[in-house]
């Protein structure tokens, strides 16, 4: 089948080419080369720790394999052979083996196959569009195994596999494309794949309780979500429907989505005895996303409820105070769990004695791991000509090095002043004033006004009824929330002098960390075959409306074109009008 290229534009991103048609058959967004570069880094990353990690199981059982006694041989190498690298039982294959040879023997064949079994890791990329991802994993990720595309739509599937033929041998050879639903596939496949990636248009709900049943033990999944709206509270109640959890509107919202999703997917995973591991979640652009490995095992699984809490915000003031939904307790040589001992709060706010609304359960473990931070960044900086959103990307992971992993949500220093109607702190003083009340603090990567702290709440309304002292406010009526909080004196004296961390190594070096988009519109776009009218101007811009509507106009004709003519003027009218009104206030 030949191919008209008049009808498609080349797009060319890292060493990965697709065609694109114009009529918006495929969805494409330029935006999310952020996302495929952070998911290429991280998957670098993952590779190495793989290998790193077979090794030392390799060596472990090397050492051991002339201390193990010969009964507990045979079962040492089934257990050594179950899907955790490859995804293949092999279990009854090497059952009874050794009973002839002896253990030794045994053993050091053991040590052989499985240095053998490492095989390269198979990639899913459950919803796979133009395929671009698919094609960008299987040519830059080194070491990378076989990369199957799903997509339950038909124009979708062709395209992938039109863009896979186009980008040549080595795509061909390693990339695979099926028009199937990714749920179907997840299920009938499980612990079949080392990375699992699933980047739906919207919520990723509907597919997690198949693909953390595909991953293999120690594999990798990588989730998105786009639903933002729903996850920071617009909608609290459809986010319980799809994540079982409450959002809360608060300045931390877009760090609470990430603690949200994985909630939820660590909800899905304990009900086949699996739990994940948090390595990277990030909150960019318009999206967030989250990096886990998924592990097998009742008895951790059971460490859970101490992983999540639930979180009580005032509604008056910016205090929040989280509530665990487990603890354990020691018990001999075990651990005892139990229900979690509340509420942490009373009725009313202490500070300003308003009421205070209830969310979560969220995920308040740690949500990076500084080890794999540390090494995805150095992994970035040794080949940034090979990211095209390096800048970006490396930016963010520069931010996330630096933050408390420990301290679950943040506050804002412009809310805090807000509350009280007083002028704000510099961000170095205030965090000054912290370090020298001997707390920890950090910047986040998902505000670049939020604070994280491991100071109660006290402190922190003790440090600004120093700060208002030197900087007094007008009075305000004697029930807002900031003078019931001034009404009280402080019982810690604030010292706002410069410490010498309040700067982090970032700002010292003058590192970007909070860069500004690189152009127009970048953001969510058009779901695919949605047909492009004058409403998407604040989507895709107003050249490419104007464009796709010129086009349409020289394909059709008569009353179209004028119908056209009309939803064009439309918004260029009202840009024109507010433009002038802006030029005429000012």
């Amino acid at each position: 089948m030949e191919i008209d290229l008049n009808d498609y534009t080349v797009i060319k991103e890292g060493e990965a080419e697709i065609l694109m048609h114009k009529k918006n058959q495929v969805f494409f967004n330029k935006a999310q080369v952020n996302n495929r570069d952070m998911s290429i880094a991280v998957m670098r990353a993952y590779i190495s720790k793989r290998k790193q990690e077979h090794e030392a199981m390799l060596s472990k059982r090397a050492r051991s394999s002339g201390k193990v006694p010969e009964k507990d041989v045979s079962s040492e190498v089934s257990k050594e052979d179950t899907p955790t690298e490859n995804g293949e039982d092999n279990g009854k294959k090497n059952n009874g083996e050794t009973s002839q040879d002896g253990p030794k023997e045994a053993a050091k064949s053991t040590y052989e196959s499985a240095r053998r079994e490492l095989k390269p890791p198979k990639v899913l990329e459950a919803l796979s569009a133009s395929g671009l991802r698919a094609l960008r994993y299987a040519r830059e990720v080194e070491g990378i195994g076989q990369v199957v595309a799903l997509d339950n739509d038909p124009a979708s599937v062709e395209a992938c596999q039109r863009n896979i033929k186009f980008n040549g041998l080595m795509s061909t050879s390693k990339v695979e494309s099926h028009l199937t639903d990714a749920r179907v596939h997840m299920l009938t496949n499980p612990k079949e794949f080392d990375v699992v990636d699933l980047d739906p248009y919207g919520a990723p709900s509907i597919f997690l309780d198949s693909a953390v049943q595909s991953v293999a033990d120690g594999g990798l999944l990588m989730c998105t979500a786009t639903d933002m709206a729903v996850l920071c509270g617009a909608n609290g109640e459809v986010c319980y429907s799809k994540y079982g959890s409450y959002p809360l509107k608060g300045k931390y919202c877009h760090e609470m989505a990430l603690r949200i999703l994985l909630a939820s997917i660590e909800s899905h995973a304990n009900r086949y005895k699996r739990y994940i591991v948090p390595v990277l979640s990030v909150q960019m652009d318009f999206y967030v996303r989250v990096f886990v490995r998924v592990y097998t095992s009742a008895s951790a699984m059971k460490n859970t409820p101490l992983k999540l809490s639930y979180v009580y915000q005032c509604i008056g003031c910016d205090s929040f105070h989280l509530q665990s939904v487990g603890r354990s307790l020691p018990k001999n040589n075990s651990v005892r769990y139990q229900a979690g001992v509340g509420p942490v709060v009373p009725q009313d706010c202490t500070h300003c004695g308003k009421k205070y609304n209830m969310g979560g359960p969220i995920w308040s473990a740690p949500m990076h791991d500084q080890e794999w931070v540390a090494s995805i960044l150095n992994g970035v900086k040794s080949m940034k000509d090979r990211y095209p959103a390096y800048d970006k990307i490396c930016s963010v992971l520069t931010t996330i090095s630096e933050e408390l992993v420990d301290v679950p949500l943040f506050l804002s220093l412009h809310s805090l002043s807000g509350t009280l109607k007083c002028t704000s702190p510099s961000a170095a003083m205030f965090r000054s004033a912290v370090m020298n009340a001997k707390y920890r603090v950090s910047g986040s990567h998902v505000n670049p006004l939020g604070i994280k702290t491991d100071a109660p709440m006290e402190i922190i309304w003790d440090i600004m009824r120093c700060w208002v002292k030197n900087h007094p406010v007008k009075a305000q009526s004697p029930e807002h929330p900031g003078s019931v909080i001034l009404s009280k004196e402080p019982s810690l004296q604030a010292d706002f002098s410069r410490h010498v961390g309040s700067l982090s190594k970032a700002q010292v070096k003058k590192v970007a960390r909070f860069l500004p988009n690189p152009e127009k519109h970048w953001g969510p776009k058009i779901r695919a075959g949605r047909q492009i009218t004058s409403k998407h101007v604040s989507l895709i811009g107003h050249e490419a409306v104007n464009d796709h509507l010129n086009g349409h106009k020289e394909a059709g004709g008569g009353e179209e074109e004028k119908q056209e003519d009309i939803t064009e003027d439309g918004p260029e009218l009202k840009r024109q009008k507010t433009t002038e009104d802006i030029a005429s206030t000012s």
